[in-house]
């Protein structure tokens, strides 16, 4: 009678405990079912048991589908009055399955994360580390797992690719092999390096931009980081300068030589620009945007200037200004943390000694010159050349000033923040389509710019990370690669077949993002301007989980905030950050030339509106999501009105034509000096409406109709 059934086996909860009995250092045990399979156990004094150890030493005794999928260890377990085990009394496991692992680093693994949860019918979301069967899975749910993924991405997979590939970091690496694209070759240290080092091709476009627009700030990465306590400045300072020995980049100078750009990397021993300066409270903004806006030579200065602030008794600003050549989104996180020990080590008076990088950029510098030619370059241009035929030359967005011959970088911000609740609903609409946030935020995004008359092709810029290699992972340095999402918004679909197309679109060219954006330009061949960036004027950019931020010993530090500079690199560019605690926020950087900030604040609140009604009714065409507030609304249907009055039944041809009838000769239409009257426009009226009807239109067509000015 205490018999249980999980996923089509029925279980005998006395055979696990007993098992778990006879391990040396477990005195009691007891099982409860809910959701999972869950082991409470009591431990010998002194030992120490892990979940992990637990159910490795029990999958060596039972089958899979027995071995329990959360454990807890107590230090005794709870009885009732007549000395039986209390399970009501039993502690709850909060998230057991959530672990301290990766979280996903592009849009396959976020799918493919979502579906092993799905398939696991897992309380919270798993990390990319996290192995398949260690959180409950088995045979029959890997077959299910292969049908979703069938289902899901059009790719078919067998149980054995599973069983050796358990992870959803792993399992997604294998359904990229399964495409049948022309792999890369692996990422290795050089054996040598030549005497000049390229550029990687993500540092060659921003080395060109900078030629063109003459330096500028556009492509500053300015960090501001609040810090409160008794800092160390000699050993904050000594400490930068062990995080750029570590990190060629931050110690690279861009030069040219005989017409080709080229890396020239400092010697270990060359410390950044550092400088301490005194400010008071009002005038710290000041100075962070002054400081922030300084203007790189790339090929006369390290790319990184830290400049650190005091505003008062031990309270500091660090600010870490970085250009973007040499950073990427994803480089903060090893920045801070390399910074963190290297600060930790310099207060003992030592120097740090981290593990050594397994790469140097230089080393994935040469390696993508390397592998990005012949047949795995051409499949990736030769999907870019196709997925982007006919791509309109502008997005058709009006603006509120014409848009200059020449761009320029003046720009401003508008912050958002669209809460926890909006996020999290977000999510569950990602979860129940099988995509990800990313794709549900850049699906509303199309919607709302469709509505609002920017067509029904709609190019987004997007970064994706580029970092393909697990060696990649710790380094700093720019390794974004930039991607344009083509969203075909045409025949009025329902948002939630809005977002099929997205997910189909978006996954297959993150599966070509290893393309570099300047050979992907230069393959479309779109028409060049001066005037605006090519391929996309909108970017959409989406971080996950909180801010970086180093953690000094003594000092109480915040996460890093960048700061916005007035600079922009595009006409609209969203820049938007989802956190467990509070939810979607970000900012919107604009072009000054094109758009009034209240505009902006206007498109920001759209967007906001559409999320909150396709996340409540994903079913909703896009022509019926309401983008106006109340206020607007009311604004359009009434203030803007004017005085009312009763016309009748008459159309406005009916009024014309009786117009015409009494008044023939009476003044219709100037123009330059000419005069057309009532009789004469109604004549050339119908003359032309003979002329089309001739021509086969009829009422309810659609037609252009091309006229000279007059």
């Amino acid at each position: 009678d205490t018999q249980i059934k999980i996923r089509g086996f029925r279980i005998e909860p006395t055979e696990i405990e007993t098992v778990l009995t006879t391990h040396p250092h477990i005195t009691q045990a007891t099982l409860v079912h809910d959701v999972h399979l869950t082991a409470y156990v009591v431990a010998t004094p002194g030992s120490a048991l892990s979940p992990a150890a637990l159910r490795g030493w029990l999958r060596e005794r039972l089958p899979e589908h027995m071995v329990p999928a959360q454990f807890a260890v107590l230090d005794r377990l709870p009885l009732t009055p007549n000395g039986k085990i209390d399970k009501r009394a039993l502690p709850a496991v909060d998230a057991p399955l959530t672990t301290t692992g990766r979280q996903p680093r592009t849009e396959l693994e976020e799918i493919v994360r979502t579906l092993i949860s799905e398939v696991l019918d897992s309380p919270a979301p798993l990390s990319i580390d996290d192995g398949f069967f260690e959180h409950g899975g088995h045979s029959l749910l890997a077959a299910r797992l292969t049908n979703r993924i069938s289902t899901t991405l059009g790719v078919t997979l067998t149980l054995r690719d599973v069983f050796q590939h358990p992870t959803p970091a792993t399992l997604a690496r294998r359904i990229a092999d399964c495409s049948g694209r022309p792999a890369l070759t692996p990422l290795t240290r050089a054996a040598s390096r030549p005497e000049l080092l390229p550029l990687s091709f993500a540092q060659q476009r921003l080395w060109l931009v900078a030629g063109l627009s003459g330096g500028g700030s556009a492509y500053n990465v300015p960090m501001a980081v609040r810090l409160e306590g008794e800092l160390d400045v000699a050993a904050l300072r000594a400490a930068f300068g062990d995080v750029v020995a570590r990190h060629e980049p931050l110690r690279t100078r861009f030069a040219t030589v005989d017409g080709t750009p080229c890396q020239l990397v400092a010697p270990a021993d060359e410390a950044p620009w550092f400088e301490v300066r005194s400010v008071t409270p009002e005038t710290l903004d000041a100075e962070l945007l002054a400081a922030a806006g300084h203007c790189f030579d790339l090929a006369g200065e390290l790319p990184l200037r830290v400049t650190l602030l005091r505003s008062g008794a031990s309270r500091y600003t660090l600010l870490v200004l970085l250009h973007h050549i040499a950073t990427d989104g994803q480089s903060l996180r090893p920045l801070f943390a390399d910074l963190s020990l290297a600060y930790a080590a310099r207060l003992t008076g030592t120097a740090p000694d981290p593990a050594p990088l397994p790469v140097d950029y230089a080393d994935y510098a040469l390696w993508q010159r390397a592998a990005l030619q012949g047949p795995a370059l051409e499949e990736q241009l030769g999907y870019w050349k196709t997925a982007l035929e006919g791509l309109p030359e502008e997005l058709g967005l009006i603006h509120d000033r014409p848009r200059p011959p020449v761009a320029g970088q003046r720009g401003g911000v508008v912050r958002l923040d669209f809460g926890a609740e909006l996020h999290e609903r977000v999510r569950e609409l990602a979860r129940a389509e099988r995509c990800t946030p990313f794709m549900v935020l850049q699906a509303a995004l199309a919607a709302t710019l469709t509505r609002l008359g920017a067509g029904t092709d709609i190019p987004l810029g997007s970064p994706v990370a580029g970092r393909s290699d697990e060696a990649l992972s710790e380094l700093v340095g720019f390794f974004v690669n930039t991607l344009v999402l083509r969203t075909d918004t045409s025949g009025n679909p329902a948002f939630r077949d809005l977002l099929r197309r997205v997910r189909t679109a978006d996954l297959d060219a993150f599966a070509h993002q290893d393309a570099p954006f300047d050979l992907v330009l230069e393959a479309v061949n779109p028409v060049r301007s001066l005037a605006r960036h090519p391929l996309f004027q909108v970017c959409l950019a989406l971080e996950s989980g909180p801010a970086a931020g180093p953690e000094l010993a003594g000092v109480r530090a915040g996460a890093a905030e960048p700061l916005a500079t007035g600079a922009v690199k595009f006409d609209l560019e969203f820049l938007l950050r989802a956190d467990e605690d509070s939810g979607l926020t970000g900012a919107v950087l604009y072009s000054a030339d094109l758009y009034e900030h209240g505009t902006v604040e206007r498109i920001v609140a759209m967007l906001r509106r559409t999320l909150e009604q396709v996340v409540a009714a994903p079913e909703l065409p896009l022509s019926e999501i309401e983008l106006l507030g109340e206020a607007e609304r009311r604004q359009v249907l009434e203030e803007w009105t004017g005085t009312r009055r009763d016309i009748g039944e008459h159309t406005l041809a009916d009024r014309f034509e009786e117009q015409a009838r009494l008044r023939p000769e009476a003044r219709a239409v100037v123009f330059e000096g000419r005069e057309v009257s009532y009789g004469e426009l109604n004549e050339r009226a119908n003359r032309l409406a003979r002329h089309l009807a001739e021509a086969g239109l009829r009422r309810g067509d659609l037609a252009g109709i091309l006229l000279d000015r007059g």
